[in-house]
């Protein structure tokens, strides 16, 4: 770093991306993309967008927000939309986190929370998961502070049903409850039916996981009008242009033909089954995934070994260094060629030890 840098930041380690690598082709399963394109549709109406890339993007997402509001049952005023969700995941950070109010999250979950804490001088607790790696919900009631839960949790793809968020939306009353929903599409159960019951309750999600859309950073927020409302404070205080117009153009077309990612949905919801029995069968210990992935591990090989030999092989999987989780590996669910693969070099792998 220069010694310009402000010493605020002296302790803050940045979110570590998944490998983009460009040296050669894999069988790339390590950020969880979506194992398929978006509709035809989206890419044309990005194109067709492009001739106004002149013009600034309209900063309410008119057209995208009453499409995605009438897609959910809401209405307009009760979302946000955001630069992926990790935007909006910051913006509560800032709106809803401070030296009184702390921010309280799993020990293991998504990595860019404790980094979001610190980027925002909010101090922050973690609490550990259960030995099986799932969270108990007693140990979030009455928190006493912002709660951040991804659901179903990353990297484990363990969820936690809405009867248990329920619960710890009514044991924090004078707290904000955010539920990351990145991938509930895949099995889980989404917590939007209850933003009207609960004027605490802040859901996130993103076109990047189900839709398809991760090149296109898109994702948003639902919640009452008065929490939208400080967040919007909060865009309009840093980058009201926040989506891009080529962006809200695809984002709109993907909304208008949902039917075609919800049936790539269901097929990768099979092939993780199928995966997960083929892993089990060499010997993996596998979680109950509700994600497009699986966390696995064996008790023969480390996590880092087959990480690193199955990139030896052409195959890109996410390998995590925190000692709770080093055993383990994250496998984005490909396509079913691509995880028969996987499978195959696992075992050569296994057997070759």
């Amino acid at each position: 770093m220069s010694r310009f840098f402000s010493e605020k930041f002296t302790d803050l380690e940045a979110y570590v991306p998944g490998e983009q690598p460009k040296e050669q082709q894999y069988i790339k399963l390590n950020t969880n993309e979506n194992a398929f394109p978006p509709h035809p549709a989206v890419a044309e109406a990005a194109e067709q967008a492009a001739r106004k890339l002149h013009l600034y993007p309209d900063t309410e997402c008119t057209e995208l927000r009453k499409t995605l509001a009438e897609r959910l049952g809401l209405s307009p005023d009760e979302l946000i939309m955001v630069n992926g969700s990790d935007d909006i995941l910051n913006f509560a950070f800032m709106a809803f986190c401070d030296s009184y109010i702390p921010a309280v999250f799993p020990d293991i979950t998504y990595g860019f929370y404790s980094v979001f804490a610190k980027l925002n001088q909010v101090p922050y607790r973690e609490i550990p998961l259960q030995e099986d790696l799932t969270v108990r919900v007693d140990d979030y009631l009455q928190a006493a502070g912002t709660i951040f839960l991804a659901n179903p949790n990353a990297p484990t793809g363990i969820a936690l049903s809405r009867k248990e968020i329920r619960k710890i939306l009514e044991e924090n009353p004078y707290n904000v409850v955010v539920v990351d929903e990145a991938y509930v599409d895949f099995g889980a159960e989404s917590c939007i039916p209850l933003i009207r019951e609960y004027d605490n309750l802040l859901v996130t999600q993103t076109f990047s996981k189900s839709r398809s859309l991760a090149g296109g950073r898109l994702g948003y927020g639902a919640a009452n009008p008065d929490i939208i409302q400080d967040l919007n404070t909060i865009r309009n205080s840093t980058n009201p242009y926040n989506i891009d117009t080529m962006t809200q153009a695809a984002g709109t077309a993907c909304l208008k033909n949902d039917e075609y990612n919800e049936k790539n949905c269901r097929t990768i919801i099979r092939t993780r089954e199928k995966t997960a029995k083929e892993l089990r069968k060499l010997g993996f210990e596998v979680t109950q995934s509700s994600a497009n992935f699986l966390f696995a591990k064996h008790p023969v090989i480390s996590g880092e070994e087959l990480y690193r030999k199955l990139k030896e092989r052409g195959i890109l999987i996410r390998h995590f260094n925190a000692d709770r989780i080093k055993d383990y590996n994250r496998i984005t669910i490909g396509t079913d060629e691509q995880m028969e693969a996987v499978v195959k070099e696992t075992e050569k792998i296994i057997n070759g030890r």
